[in-house]
């Protein structure tokens, strides 16, 4: 054993002892819940694939209820070549032709015997040694043939019609995992060759799943800088449809099921890569994560300021000016940096705001911004509104290119240390904002990375 590995002062233990204990808010948040992963052919035929199983038993192993959602377009595509039989594609969908429902059959219940496996492996000195896992399998899908669009018959391939959840509820209850594949069985007994992407939308939908998570080729979605998107929100998702929808089909149809699941109740919908080791859990167990977060929470109660808004403000920072709680701003200040402010205001009043200013950095310093003069309405002090209000300008921030933001506080520092800052100094600050600081004041400084 290395040094660095047995000596429990050496910054890789510390490192892993500070992820622990910041990652057991998440073990508890998620205990209990029901997750849909959903991942492609070219998933399982990577040689991250293995990982990504240790880590669907790592989750089970937590208490997380499970439905996996697998593809099979390369490993179909593989046995229609050995059968020399072609199968065209039209709007993303497979024409399956009768002849070649035997390659579609084979291919699924290949991948599904595959995962079993993978799941019930037990080898001391590995990853899943102990982890007793039954998986569930079953006809839990009823299917109806996609028909015939724009004089296209596309034979047996299908649609989702049904899911059995109350079935599926039952395998959750059990402790097991219930793994689905891209097929589906109609009344009349007929198998039908289905969207991956489609049954693991329409199953999140019916079991009412906390999350759906898609694991793609790419981390998540990436801005026009080629930047990763962190968080975007269910709106802003038919700009990226369309810009995927003939470069990678697969990641559009991604889209597609993340929109209509957001839209019917699934308040969370993950994109992240199947290639990248440890994906998962960093997307569920960090602050940050790893891919692209697709949310439908929505903000129209939060906006950005107007100059109609400054009598409201004025309303509600007064009370907390005079306790000294907030630095005092005339209204010609207020009106002057109005569009730095944001509000939540129901039916003319004004219930609660925050001020995003951004810093100016020098040389080589982190962009930054801080975030002040967050006040929340006295009758809606217990509500979420002051978090709904700093999430949204954390949104803003991070649009804008900000990395670190920082507060000054004399009275609610321990607000913003449950929001995620940490303690900080005025060192820490930029030079620009360490030459405006108040020492009569003596002001807290928090700092939180983006």
């Amino acid at each position: 054993m290395s040094s660095s590995a047995s000596d429990p002062t050496s910054s890789t233990t510390l490192q892993y002892v500070h992820w622990f204990r910041h990652s057991a808010p998440y073990i508890n948040a998620h205990r209990g819940k029901t997750f849909v992963l959903m991942f492609d052919g070219e998933a399982v035929q990577h040689d991250n694939f293995q990982h990504i199983i240790h880590d669907i038993a790592l989750l089970h192993s937590l208490g997380i209820r499970l439905i996996l959602v697998h593809g099979a377009r390369p490993q179909i595509n593989q046995q229609l070549k050995v059968a020399q039989i072609e199968t065209p594609f039209y709007k993303q969908r497979r024409i399956t032709t009768r002849e070649s429902l035997t390659a579609v059959m084979s291919a699924v219940g290949s991948i599904r015997l595959q995962i079993e496996a993978l799941l019930s492996m037990g080898l001391a000195n590995s990853p899943m040694y102990g982890a007793r896992i039954d998986v569930v399998s079953g006809n839990f899908v009823t299917a109806k043939p996609y028909g015939i669009h724009d004089g296209t018959d596309f034979q047996l391939t299908g649609e989702v019609r049904s899911i059995d959840h109350a079935a599926i509820q039952r395998h959750l209850d059990n402790h097991n995992i219930v793994l689905l594949g891209p097929t589906g069985y109609s009344t009349t007994g007929e198998v039908f060759n289905l969207l991956a992407e489609e049954v693991a939308t329409k199953t999140a939908i019916q079991i009412k799943a906390d999350k759906l998570i898609f694991l793609g080729q790419q981390h998540g979605l990436m801005n026009e800088a080629g930047q990763l998107q962190r968080e975007i929100n269910t709106a802003e998702l038919d700009i990226y449809i369309q810009r995927y929808q003939s470069t990678q089909p697969e990641l559009a149809l991604h889209l597609q099921g993340a929109k209509l699941a957001s839209t019917q109740g699934i308040e969370r919908v993950h994109l992240i890569s199947y290639a990248y080791d440890g994906a998962l859990v960093e997307e569920l167990f960090t602050r940050d994560g790893s891919g692209t977060m697709l949310t439908d929470a929505h903000y129209e109660d939060v906006r950005m300021a107007n100059i109609q808004d400054v009598g409201g403000l004025i309303s509600l920072l007064r009370p907390l000016e005079e306790q000294g709680i907030l630095v005092y701003r005339s209204r010609e200040r207020l009106e002057n940096e109005i569009h730095q402010f944001a509000v939540i205001e129901r039916d003319g009043t004004i219930l609660a705001c925050a001020a995003l200013y951004p810093i100016p950095t020098q040389n080589n310093e982190i962009p930054s911004a801080e975030i002040a003069c967050v006040a929340v309405h006295p009758s809606y002090r217990k509500s979420n509104r002051g978090s709904q209000i700093l999430e949204y300008l954390e949104h803003k921030a991070r649009s804008m290119g900000i990395q670190q933001l920082f507060i000054l506080t004399t009275r609610t520092a321990h607000w913003f240390l449950e929001h995620g800052f940490e303690n900080a100094s005025v060192d820490d600050l930029p030079n620009a904002r360490q030459a405006l600081y108040n020492y009569q004041r003596s002001s807290i400084v928090c700092k939180k990375s983006l």
